[in-house]
């Protein structure tokens, strides 16, 4: 498994190739993506700040996790990896939506992503990968939404775009 590839698809989602995953942000090509979404008992998010070491959005809040499938392996196998690499977590997800993104990033990147997005519920207390996560923490939405409008800065841009609509789904599953 090559997990430097990303999967290049169509507006569809239909794969058209791989190519490496810094040159897929470089050249702003549309490519596979996974979010993950935890919630614990409580209805708490779990978010993560990402690593001042990743080679974009560095030191951020977002979402539990993310990545990109590798070309031989299906969404929902490199939601269920990233979440255990990223966080030491494993639990039932299930697939709510997909949406794409184009964004401007730092350091002359583009993320063009058709992104995959997962949620679970579980009350493990993350053992997370001091590579890829600054720390984490359980936030409620209604103290995520207020932040999130206060101090907008630090937060990725993906999350900002879809947190309100995962929650919305969330409700929907009670």
């Amino acid at each position: 498994m090559n997990l430097n590839e990303v999967i290049l698809v169509d507006i569809n989602d239909n794969q058209i190739g791989t190519i490496e995953k810094i040159e897929a942000h470089k050249k702003g090509l549309l490519h596979r993506a996974i979010s993950v979404f935890i919630c614990n008992s409580k209805g708490e998010w779990l978010l993560q700040r990402r690593s001042f070491e990743k080679y974009h959005s560095s030191g951020l809040w977002t979402n539990t996790c993310c990545t990109h499938p590798s070309p031989a392996e299906s969404n929902i196998d490199a939601a269920n990896r990233r979440l255990f690499e990223e966080m030491g977590i494993k639990c039932q997800l299930i697939e709510l939506f997909s949406f794409t993104y184009k964004e401007k990033l730092e350091n002359e990147l583009t993320e063009y992503e058709f992104d995959h997005v997962f949620f679970g519920t579980t009350n493990q207390i993350p053992d997370f990968n001091i590579d890829e996560v600054q720390e984490w923490k359980y936030v409620s939405y209604t103290e995520l939404l207020a932040d999130i409008v206060n101090n907008s800065e630090n937060y990725t841009i993906w999350f900002k775009k879809i947190f309100e609509k995962v929650n919305l789904y969330i409700a929907n599953l009670k």
